[in-house]
């Protein structure tokens, strides 16, 4: 059995009932490898927007993934259908690792993560029920689906410091945006390969390159191939659409020993 099916086989051991916490987080959901829960500011500002993480805690030896692991697993996934006065939610991710179990490559964090999350409140001085259907994969030697769902009132306790503090490390961890000097430009796209130039201070043997399938797009494991002088990456082009779609492009992390950067690449032509 591969990864991926002994993962989807044990999508029913790992569930939750709502319960609701009295703080501007929920209760942890415990779970094998780790534990999981939602924290949030407690207040959204002006537009609407609340600041919050999923907060995964790992067990020593046990891993989880970034926004596109591969064919290893899934991404982490947030359903808010279920909530009052919140129209949904963006999650943001740290710069993650590249894991190499033997059989597959695949994007993810081998500790402790907090995963930075903008819900989007309606009506921003109503009250607010999360009602969140969380989906993630934690895994040791086989992957086990974590299938939860975390119910709370943000604004019980809106003062927390502790959340705040939470919150607020963990976006301050996030890669910083692009700069002329510190990012990716197509060089040139066939049938089967992208090749993007990246920019950066640092190393260039410490450079590590992410894209995100999406819309369509999938793609294989960023190849360095230095060349005159410049880092490029030769990332295979697993499958596309017929033509570009409408949105803003493809997410991808760019990672050195001078930091880490994300941003949009423009979708391939």
């Amino acid at each position: 059995m591969n990864k991926f099916a002994a993962f989807a086989s044990c999508l029913a051991c790992a569930v939750s009932a709502p319960e609701f916490a009295h703080a501007s987080s929920s209760d942890w959901f415990e779970t094998d490898g780790g534990r999981v829960r939602l924290v949030t500011t407690g207040k959204p500002d002006a537009d609407g927007r609340l600041q919050g993480i999923l907060d995964i805690e790992l067990k020593p030896g046990w891993k989880t993934y970034w926004r596109d692991p591969g064919d290893a697993g899934v991404p982490p996934q947030i359903d808010l259908s279920a909530s009052t006065n919140v129209a949904g939610a963006e999650l943001a991710f740290p710069a993650p690792q590249r894991h190499d179990d033997g059989s597959a490559k695949w994007a993810g964090y081998d500790y402790p993560v907090a995963l930075p999350v903008t819900f989007a409140i309606k009506v921003p001085d109503g009250p607010a029920i999360i009602d969140a259907d969380v989906f993630l994969g934690i895994c040791e030697t086989i992957c086990i689906p974590v299938t939860t769902k975390l119910v709370f009132d943000p604004g019980r306790d809106p003062d927390n410091r502790d959340d705040a503090v939470s919150v607020e490390q963990a976006f301050a961890a996030l890669p910083g945006p692009v700069r002329p000097e510190f990012g990716l430009t197509i060089v040139s796209r066939d049938e089967g390969a992208l090749v993007v130039e990246a920019n950066f201070p640092g190393d260039p043997a410490s450079a590590e390159l992410f894209v995100a399938g999406a819309d369509g797009y999938a793609f294989g494991v960023p190849a360095k191939t230095p060349k005159d002088n410049k880092t490029l990456f030769s990332v295979e082009l697993l499958d596309a659409p017929a033509s570009p779609p409408a949105g803003a492009g493809l997410h991808y992390t760019l990672v050195t020993d001078a930091g880490s950067v994300s941003g949009l690449l423009p979708y391939p032509r």
